[in-house]
């Protein structure tokens, strides 16, 4: 487990119990990585995607939604805001939890969050958000922070601050067609009690430099 160090992300006063750094060479790790986190991911649990342009955001949560078992056909959910994908009965969690998606890059506000009634959804599905950032912490006092960034494409305002825009990942993986051996960074972080440490899937990753 990575001990929380002097740099980490404080949010309203809340340090993250651990941070780990990651390193997934293709898209095909990324997604293998979010697949494998999914095992241990239960209804309630709510995580925060951040990543510019090409990191793998829409990626990640396709993985997400096969170790899951929810239906395909994960696309950012820009234009709709929230898209739900229902747990399939004959998937490989049958019985799980559904998968919420959530793009709040459009809601300037935790009040505009609270608009959209994630609260009826939460306790009993997988919520993934992205830009969640400072919008959606009052939602749980626990949550998975998950910032990917392109080795190339690192802004200099830090982890965290290159967010991309909207309507710039498509429905396949999200990784450029030239790009797709380009080592991405993934930093994961946890708050509060549901993570109080680096869950096995995650501390067992071994991406490629």
């Amino acid at each position: 487990m990575n001990a929380p160090s002097a740099e980490l992300r404080d949010t309203g006063g809340v340090r993250p119990n651990w941070e780990k750094t990651l390193t997934a060479t293709t898209a095909d790790q990324t997604h293998a990585l979010a697949a494998r986190l999914a095992s241990v991911l239960e209804a309630g649990d709510l995580l925060v995607l951040s990543g510019e342009l090409g990191a793998g955001k829409t990626t990640f949560t396709q993985g997400l939604g096969e170790g899951l078992g929810v239906r395909a056909g994960i696309i950012s959910p820009t234009f709709v805001l929230v898209r739900i994908h229902p747990n399939l009965p004959d998937g490989p969690r049958p019985g799980g939890p559904d998968l919420v998606h959530v793009d709040a890059y459009r809601l300037g506000s935790a009040a505009e969050i609270d608009d959209i009634d994630l609260e009826n959804t939460l306790d009993s599905s997988v919520t993934v958000v992205e830009w969640g950032h400072d919008r959606v912490e009052h939602l749980s006092e626990s949550r998975l922070e998950i910032d990917l960034h392109r080795a190339l494409g690192l802004g200099t305002g830090g982890l965290g601050a290159t967010d991309d825009g909207p309507g710039t990942e498509g429905g396949m993986l999200d990784f450029g067609d030239e790009d797709t051996d380009e080592p991405r960074t993934i930093v994961m972080r946890g708050y509060g009690p549901r993570w109080p440490a680096v869950p096995e899937p995650v501390a067992t990753f071994e991406g490629k430099a």
